[in-house]
């Protein structure tokens, strides 16, 4: 047998290959032109399109930069003065009771005294913050920094 002798097994089958991607010729039924008619072409579903579009979360967002931990109330020397006779003991459960300070959810709040203002009565400063110039005042009038 030569390869001039050998015959088709089917007299009807079409000797063209068309159509690649689809059924019949020249387009393949894709239309024409475009995105949509070339190889490997890939349209994004519409709601990825919105999601896409949707705005990143990035940094710590709008009230991202306040603190969580708990800020001191801040008291004057200049307040302590007017409200302490000589000799009373400054806290903050009693500043509370002379209405400097509010409770702040059930809890006795955290104080902090500045050194705005003079004082010349002596008293004890108890579980309290007090800055270096206050300290230095307080200490000046007789009083006392106890930690």
């Amino acid at each position: 047998m030569q390869l001039n002798e050998l015959k088709r097994t089917s007299p009807n089958k079409s000797q063209k290959r068309v159509g690649r991607g689809g059924k019949r010729g020249k387009t393949s039924g894709r239309g024409t032109k475009g995105q949509k008619a070339r190889a490997g072409h890939s349209i994004r579903p519409d709601v990825r399109e919105k999601l896409k579009k949707l705005p990143k979360l990035r940094g710590r967002g709008i009230q991202g930069l306040y603190s969580i931990q708990d800020k001191p109330m801040v008291v004057n020397v200049s307040t302590l003065e007017q409200l302490f006779a000589a000799g009373d003991t400054v806290s903050p459960s009693t500043l509370v009771e002379r209405g400097v300070l509010q409770v702040r959810r059930n809890t006795t709040p955290i104080v902090k005294i500045l050194g705005t203002g003079e004082i010349t009565k002596k008293v004890t400063i108890s579980d309290c913050v007090v800055s270096a110039s206050a300290k230095e005042k307080i200490v000046k009038a007789g009083g006392s920094v106890l930690a």
